[in-house]
């Protein structure tokens, strides 16, 4: 059996006073170590994901921006579209009456020369005639 005498109740005080130097000089230090790295963990977590919040904000501004710039080089191009085919069209609307003012010119001066040519013509085969009846008749008309 167990005799409670003065040596229990001293080995009693001294675990006390073991665990009283013991949480003075080494849990509580200890305690504190875990605690202050415990701090630059959750500090370093927190800048992490405000970091990853600013980098996926910066990245939408980014994609916004090259949206945007996508955008205006798109209705650029279709700006520059249009203008060149109003330019083109307008070149090919001045080759066409250019083309047609020629035709008209190329068609006046053929039918002038053709006109002058049935009159040459007309007045050769007067002559000819006149000079074939002049040799069938063999007298001067």
């Amino acid at each position: 059996m167990i005799e409670l005498n003065i040596s229990f109740v001293i080995q009693v005080i001294n675990f006390g006073i073991l665990v009283f130097i013991l949480n003075a000089f080494l849990y509580k230090p200890i305690r504190k170590v875990l605690a202050d790295r415990r701090q630059v963990i959750d500090a370093a977590r927190d800048k992490t994901v405000s970091v990853d919040a600013e980098v996926e904000n910066k990245m939408a501004q980014y994609e916004a921006r090259l949206h945007a710039a996508k955008a205006e080089a798109g209705s650029h191009r279709a700006d520059a579209l249009k203008v060149a085919q109003a330019e083109e069209a307008a070149v090919l609307d001045k080759a066409r009456k250019q083309a047609a003012e020629s035709l008209a010119s190329i068609k006046v001066k053929v039918a002038a020369e053709a006109a002058e040519a049935r009159e040459l013509l007309k007045k050769q085969a007067e002559e000819l005639s006149g000079d074939i009846c002049e040799k069938i008749l063999g007298r001067t008309l």
